[in-house]
Parts: structure tokens; sequence; C-alpha cells
């Protein structure tokens, strides 16, 4: 009962985390507001972040409100987890390193996914216009477009969501989540927050 619990919580959380993770990535990337999708993502967002902006307006392209809500949401899941599932209290860097831990793999698996359904749909659909491929080519593009530059199409063969995808597990890889974990004696061993 207390691990489905755990799952149901984490699951809801981090389904809403990705949800303000995509709008900040939105808008990096200055996708298209008109699409349904980012109209999907801007009104489920827009309760906790238009409050926010009135004190932390955007610093560049960076919208400090989504960020700050990203984190305050992921090190307030990690520190329901931990107390739920650990022994002992742990301390306040532990917190925000297992956070900043999560909230970096969370991005890359992000784009990992983003890229790989971006290029499948290419091979599916090529040439039609959907909102989801749109928003997915503004997203993929601007990682895809350094990477073509180094790696020339081969036979009409593009091959930098490839180099990309790879790229990205080998980051995901470098993340050093266990040196992190260290320290904290949980109930549920084996499996990470």
């Amino acid at each position: 009962m207390r691990d489905a619990l755990t799952f149901i919580l984490r699951t809801l959380v981090d389904l809403y985390i990705i949800v303000f993770a995509l709008r900040l990535i939105m808008q990096w990337v200055r996708a298209d507001t008109r699409n349904p999708l980012t109209q999907f993502v801007l009104t489920v967002t827009n309760p906790l972040v238009l409050p926010l902006r009135r004190f932390m307006p955007p610093i560049g392209r960076v919208d400090t409100a989504t960020l700050t809500i990203i984190i305050v949401l992921q090190a307030a899941l990690i520190l329901a987890l931990i107390n739920f599932a650990c022994v002992g209290s742990p301390d306040v860097i532990q917190i925000l390193m297992l956070t900043a831990v999560r909230l970096i793999n969370l991005f890359l698996r992000i784009y990992l996914f983003i890229i790989l359904i971006y290029v499948i749909l290419s091979w599916v659909s090529p040439g039609n216009y959907n909102p989801a491929a749109n928003l997915l080519a503004a997203i993929a593009e601007p990682v895809l477009q350094p990477l073509r530059r180094i790696i020339p199409p081969i036979g009409g063969l593009d091959l930098s969501a490839l180099f990309a995808l790879i790229l990205i597990q080998a980051l995901t890889m470098l993340i050093p989540a266990g040196q992190v974990m260290a320290g904290l004696i949980c109930t549920s061993v084996g499996r990470p927050l």
C-alpha cells in the first residue's frame, strides 16, 4: 500500500513538473504560442506562474518564475519522498543536490523523448502539418542544428538525431545520482528517488 501511494504521488507531481519544464523549454525556443499544445501547457501552468511573475520577472529568455516553481516542486517532492521512505532526516545540501540531479535528468529525458518522437514523426508523416510535429520541431531543431554543422548528411541520411540521442544518453550516465544518494538510509533500497 505504501509503495502504491508513493508511486501515485511521485507520478502526479512528476507529470506536473514535466509540464512546467515544457513551458520553460517552449519559452526558451520561442515556440508558437498559437499552437494548441502550447496553449494547453500555458493554461495548466498559468495559475502558479503568473502571480509569481509579478515578483520575479524573466531574465532574458529564462522565465525565472517557471524555473523557481520547477525547483520548489521538485524539492518538495524529494522532501516528501525522503520523509516517507527514509530513516532519519536529510540535510538541506542533500535535498538541493538531489533536486539539481533530478532536474538535469528530467530535462535530458524530455529532450531524449522529444527528439525520438520528432524523428519517428518525420518518417511516418513527412511534410504534413501537425501541431504536435510543429512543436516538436521547434524544440528539437535548436539541438539538432549545431550537430548538422559537424555531421553532414551521409548519402542523404541525416544522422544528427542519432548522435544527439547518443550524446544525451551519455550525459545522463554522467550524472552522479549515486554519490548524491549516499548517506540516505531508505527503506526502499535499490529504488532511486
